[in-house]
């Protein structure tokens, strides 16, 4: 059986499992079990980095592991995956003793768990009991979890003089001469009162803009690209030759200081500042709180905007920030008792491909979709992932069967990021791409210069289902009521064969449907009449114009007076339109030359359907307004507008609207609860303007 197959089949038991009702023997064979897989899955992670399990995987076994043996201490074995730091180090390196053991550390689950290891620390410090407490709590210092590599930076009178891996904690191995060639670690330090001997230590890790360009990077040259920035930055530091490492852009920040020759301040907070004002990177979050349940606060709203964040985060590291406290409370075998991870839930797993389907969009764009074998991912149960395009399956070399890496972050649709290549039984199938579409037959086309395949047939009754949907929906003619499930049975039913006939809908053809009534075929034929007085922009992006989003349909509204001007319009004038380039410009032209298109815009207009351009819609021009051409982005809750309301306010003085604060951004309007959108525009020197500050300037 392979690794693998055990981890399955062993994580399907323990769901179902009881320890506490196993007798001594299945208690010892179990223990033995768990040790041994989480051995071999911690030697994949740590010495080949070639992991086939997910963190949050790996942390679950770990857990009950845990578990089993606080409750069975007698048949703990010393030897045991949680007694033991890591793996042993590469024979490639030379080995390094570490000065201290670099401990792992305890991990935290829930606010239960956190709130757990506080009260035990308070205990041991004899601080639990308020009565008898004289002196304040003690602080508690935040660091974000990087998810990278651990590093040990040794400096003798400010000069880096060696750089260890973690190792098994106690030996580690040598990579100094890679380590040099990360340009933001210093190879001497300046300032005051720096030791005469010292180790820092840290995380090695890629920023996620610097893992995209690598990847592309591999890729262009041919060559295998990475999963995840943790598994770049460990090949990279680790690579026998460091020429390879110097053109990889790593990036460093120092968590402790370790072992040192001279006195240091007496928090580890300032530690770490210290460490900054000699020319070591320290994280921009860390800070520092004076109870529990700030920590808890702090660490929560962190997790929410983890994907905002340029490097990648797991957790949430707390300590006590006063050193004598952790030299009292001291460690356990592998994990010091003054510090917990709060480890976030996890946003990538490992699970088998069952098959790969293809689907068609209201365009034709032909999009494969991975059927997965369900897993757990950020409490939300996953089956379906996407693909993107068959350029991604086959450079990925994805095949069905495989055990594959899945990633979810936030809201965001799974995605399938590569197959484990390692777990491969013989057994998988390579994807073949197809050249027929899959719903009405006819052949597929690949647009030259384009990743994406289309179904080119106007009469695909797919394409059809899934461009009435969009045409109904929210941002598009807004009706309410048709849905993708309604969208189904009206084309299916041939009420609804062309987009116009919408409009044609009577009360006798809706009253006999499966699960209508009266009053919801009454609800649903009002719906349809207000769609009839949509703004133009609406109308405009209802079509489902091939790259026509929401931004270029307000834009060509703003542009043009109505649906009969912009398609008069040439390719030239089309490419005048502010956001509009000529890859759009082209489809925008091209959709209008088509007979069929032509003639569902006459028949629109001849149903009610509004064709022309709104008041509101027209854009102010200005010689020198104070917004136009400018771009701004609007976040938090408005007092007197909504949103959407302010953003077509700025369409019409000139302005342009973003969803997301870059460097390109010249103003972000915030309303409030701004979220993480204001901690980008602080952090990136971009002007704020309030609800009132806007309409100020614009008046």
């Amino acid at each position: 059986m392979t690794l693998v197959d055990r981890t399955r089949s062993l994580q399907k038991r323990l769901a179902q499992l009881d320890p506490a009702t196993l007798g001594r023997e299945e208690t010892r064979k179990l223990l033995a079990e768990l040790s041994d897989v989480l051995s071999q899955h911690g030697e994949r992670y740590y010495t080949l980095d070639d992991p086939i399990i997910s963190d949050g995987e790996y942390d679950a076994l770990m857990a009950r592991l845990r578990q089993i043996e606080d409750m069975n201490p007698v048949l703990a074995d010393p030897n045991s995956p949680a007694k033991r730091v890591g793996s042993a180090p590469l024979a490639a390196f030379d080995k390094v003793e570490h000065p201290e053991p670099l401990l792992s550390l305890a991990n935290a689950f829930s606010e239960e768990d956190i709130r757990a290891w506080y009260d035990r620390g308070l205990r041991n410090l004899g601080m639990l009991d308020p009565a008898t407490r004289e002196e304040a709590l003690p602080r508690l210092a935040l660091e974000p979890k990087i998810d990278g590599v651990a590093l040990a930076l040794t400096y003798d009178r400010g000069m880096l003089v060696r750089a260890a891996t973690r190792g098994n904690g106690r030996m580690g191995e040598d990579v100094t001469e890679n380590v040099r060639t990360i340009r933001c670690i210093p190879l001497s330090l300046s300032g005051r009162g720096i030791p005469s001997r010292m180790e820092v230590r840290g995380e090695v890790y890629f920023q996620r803009t610097a893992f995209r360009r690598l990847n592309a990077r591999l890729e262009g040259e041919g060559l295998k690209s990475f999963a995840n920035p943790r598994n770049a930055a460990a090949g990279s530091l680790r690579q026998l030759d460091s020429r390879v490492t110097a053109k990889r852009p790593l990036s460093f920040f120092a968590y402790a200081i370790g072992p040192a020759s001279d006195g240091l301040p007496p928090l580890h907070s300032e530690r770490l500042y210290q460490l900054e004002t000699w020319g070591l990177p320290i994280s921009p979050e860390n800070r520092c709180v004076d109870s529990v349940d700030e920590a808890i606060s702090v660490a929560v709203s962190w997790s929410a905007r983890r994907a905002s964040m340029d490097y990648e985060i797991d957790g949430v590291v707390i300590k006590f920030d006063d050193i004598a406290v952790q030299e009292q409370l001291g460690n356990v075998s592998n994990a010091p008792r003054w510090a917990i991870a709060y480890k976030f839930p996890a946003q990538e797993v490992t699970t088998t491909l069952r098959d790969i389907v293809v689907n068609v969009g209201r365009t034709g764009q032909i999009t494969p979709e991975a059927v997965l074998e369900p897993v757990q991912i950020g409490g939300v149960c996953v089956s379906q992932a996407t693909l993107h395009n068959s350029d991604y399956i086959l450079s990925r070399d994805i095949r069905i069967g495989d055990t594959v890496v899945v990633k979810r972050a936030g809201d965001v649709i799974p995605q399938v990021l590569g197959p484990v290549v390692s777990a491969r039984t013989g057994e998988e199938r390579p994807w073949v791409v197809p050249r027929e579409c899959p719903v009405c037959g006819a052949p597929l086309d690949r647009i030259e210069g384009e990743a994406d395949t289309y179904c080119v047939s106007a009469d695909c009754p797919e394409q059809f289902m899934r461009l009435l949907e969009h045409f109904a929906s929210r941002n598009a003619m807004d009706i309410e009521g048709l849905g993708s499930k309604l969208a189904v049975l009206l084309a299916r039913e041939q009420l609804v064969e062309r987009l116009d006939d919408l409009f044609r809908l009577q009360m006798d053809d809706l009253i006999h449907l499966e699960g209508f009534g009266e009053k919801k075929a009454h609800n649903l034929l009002e719906g349809i009449v207000k769609a009839r007085r949509r703004p133009l922009s609406n109308l405009v992006f209802a079509l489902g114009i091939r790259h026509v989003g929401k931004t270029t349909a307000e834009a060509l509204a703003g542009s043009f007076d109505s649906v009969d001007a912009v398609a008069a319009a040439s390719l030239d004038t089309l490419q005048t339109v502010d956001g509009v380039g000529t890859v759009v410009a082209q489809s925008v032209y091209d959709w209008f030359r088509v007979e069929e298109n032509r003639r569902l815009v006459r028949a629109l207009a001849s149903l009610g359907v509004n064709t022309s351009r709104q008041d509101d819609e027209a854009r102010i021009h200005q010689e020198e307004g104070p917004i136009t051409g400018k771009t701004l982005v609007v976040t938090g809750t408005l007092e007197t507008m909504t949103r959407e309301e302010a953003r077509k306010m700025i369409a019409a003085h000139g302005g342009k609207t973003a969803s997301s604060v870059s460097r390109n951004t010249d103003y972000l309007v915030a309303g409030a609860s701004p979220g993480s959108k204001m901690d980008k525009a602080v952090e990136l020197g971009v002007p704020v303007l309030s609800e009132r500050d806007l309409l100020n300037l614009l008046s």
